[in-house]
């Protein structure tokens, strides 16, 4: 007696909607990313162990680069002009300045917002006397708190 096989009935999966869906999750993750805005200039940061975790807005940075420029960075709220329209949205500034008025840059940053917290990011190799005219520069102008930005030291296993 011969056996008969059954036919299998094949399945088809449509995958258009499945390839829809994972284009529409990336579109919608790629347009509510905050990525980290890009540093006014690459410094090498030295290293502490101190760890404070620092606010995503309210912060004035001044950049010091290995070769004593300085950069004082901050984000501020404005009205621009968009097709005739005024539209208020943040533009962030990065303005170039040397130790004699960096805190008279600070000031104006912080005029826009008072309670931005001051950050120095300095790198590795920046001279002293820079930093030193620059700490001096902001505490003649009443400008005493900040804090100094570091890299997290790494740890090595002894023994």
């Amino acid at each position: 007696m011969a056996i008969k096989k059954k036919r299998r009935v094949s399945v088809r999966v449509d995958m258009t909607p499945m390839v829809d869906i994972a284009f529409l999750l990336l579109i919608f993750y790629m347009a509510t990313t905050q990525f980290k805005p890009p540093e006014a200039r690459a410094v090498d940061l030295p290293e502490s162990h101190s760890q404070i975790e620092l606010p995503d807005k309210d912060v004035i940075n001044i950049t010091v680069t290995k070769l004593d420029s300085i950069y004082v960075d901050y984000v501020e709220v404005a009205d621009i002009n968009i097709e005739g329209e005024m539209v208020r949205t943040t533009v962030r500034r990065v303005k170039k300045c040397d130790s004699y008025n960096v805190s008279s840059r600070i000031n104006k940053a912080r005029a826009k917002n008072l309670r931005a917290l001051i950050v120095i990011k300095a790198d590795r190799d920046a001279s002293f006397g820079v930093m030193d005219d620059v700490m001096s520069s902001m505490q003649e102008n009443h400008l005493e708190r900040f804090l100094i930005i570091t890299d997290k030291e790494i740890e090595t296993a002894e023994g």
